[in-house]
C-alpha cells in the first residue's frame, strides 16, 4: 500500500465489513475494480509476451506484475540461459522487462514467467561452433578437484579432467597455458563443454601407428607377390628345359 498511498491521501473504497463493538471498519480498493484473474486466461495466453514491473527479488527469482493485482515469477533458471548466483546480477527492483508466460494457476493466483526464452539458447550455436571431434585452442583458466576450465572464445568455457590434462611431455597443464583440446562431448543437459588434450597427440600418434602398419602390409604382400611369381616362372622354365631333352633337342 505504501507504494501508491500516503498519510492525507483520500480515496474511494469500499466497506468490506463493520465492528461497531470494537468501533472498526474493513474497508478495501481493488474491490472497486474488476478482478483482473476473471480473465487471466485470455489476457495472457501461454506463449505471449508482456512487460512487467519487477517488484521484489530473491535468491530463488524474481517476482514481476504485468499489470497491477497480477503478479508472476520467474524462477532463476528461467531468467537467463548463462549461469547466474543471484537474480539481483541482471535486474533491480522497478525494473521493467519482457517476460513470456509459461503457465498459470487460477485458483492460487500465480503465474509463472520467463524472461530467457525471448533470446535465443547460446547452446544451439554451441553445438555448431564445437562440434565433437573438433580441435579448438583454449587457456586453462582455473583448476578444481576433477580437473580444470578451459577458457575458449569469447565467453565460452569449457572443462578437461585431470587426466585429460597431461601434455605430451608427461607433464599436467599449469593455469594460463593455451592449448589444442580435443571436443570430447557436448551436454547440453548441464551446458558442458567437455575437453581433452591428451587426445590430441595420442589420436594422432595412433593414426601414424595405423599407417605405419597399412604400409608395411602393402609392402609384405608386395614381396610375397614377388616370391610367387618368380617361383611360378621357374617352374616354367623347369618344365620346358624338361620337354626339350625328352624330345632331344
Amino acid at each position: 500500500a505504501q507504494e501508491f498511498l500516503k498519510v492525507g491521501d483520500e480515496v474511494e473504497a469500499k466497506v468490506l465489513s463493520i465492528d461497531r463493538e470494537n468501533r472498526k471498519m474493513s474497508l478495501g480498493l481493488k474491490q472497486l475494480t474488476p478482478n483482473p484473474w476473471e480473465s487471466i486466461r485470455d489476457k495472457y495466453p501461454v506463449g505471449s509476451v508482456h512487460k512487467a514491473v519487477v517488484r521484489n527479488i530473491t535468491n530463488f527469482g524474481v517476482f514481476a506484475e504485468p499489470e497491477d493485482g497480477v503478479e508472476g515469477l520467474i524462477h532463476i533458471s528461467d531468467l537467463s540461459w548463462n549461469k547466474i548466483k543471484h537474480p539481483s546480477e541482471l535486474v533491480s527492483p522497478g525494473d521493467v522487462i519482457d517476460v513470456q508466460i509459461l503457465d498459470f494457476d487460477e485458483a492460487n493466483h500465480k503465474l509463472s514467467l520467463g524472461h530467457k526464452q525471448l533470446t535465443p539458447n547460446p547452446w544451439d550455436a554451441i553445438e555448431e561452433k564445437y562440434p565433437v571431434g573438433s580441435t579448438v585452442e583454449g587457456t586453462v583458466a582455473s583448476l578444481t578437484d576433477k580437473g580444470a576450465n578451459i577458457k575458449l572464445e569469447g565467453d565460452d568455457e569449457g572443462f578437461a579432467f585431470s587426466r585429460d590434462l597431461i601434455k605430451e611431455d608427461g607433464k599436467q597443464a599449469v593455469v594460463g597455458e593455451k592449448l589444442p583440446f580435443k571436443v570430447v562431448e557436448l551436454r547440453r543437459s548441464t551446458r558442458r563443454i567437455l575437453l581433452s588434450h591428451v587426445r590430441t597427440y595420442a589420436e594422432a600418434k595412433a593414426e601414424k601407428v595405423a599407417v605405419e602398419a597399412d604400409n608395411t602390409k602393402k609392402v609384405v604382400k608386395k614381396i610375397n607377390s614377388n616370391l610367387e611369381k618368380t617361383t611360378l616362372g621357374d617352374i616354367s622354365e623347369l618344365a620346358a628345359l624338361k620337354d626339350k631333352f625328352e624330345k632331344g633337342e
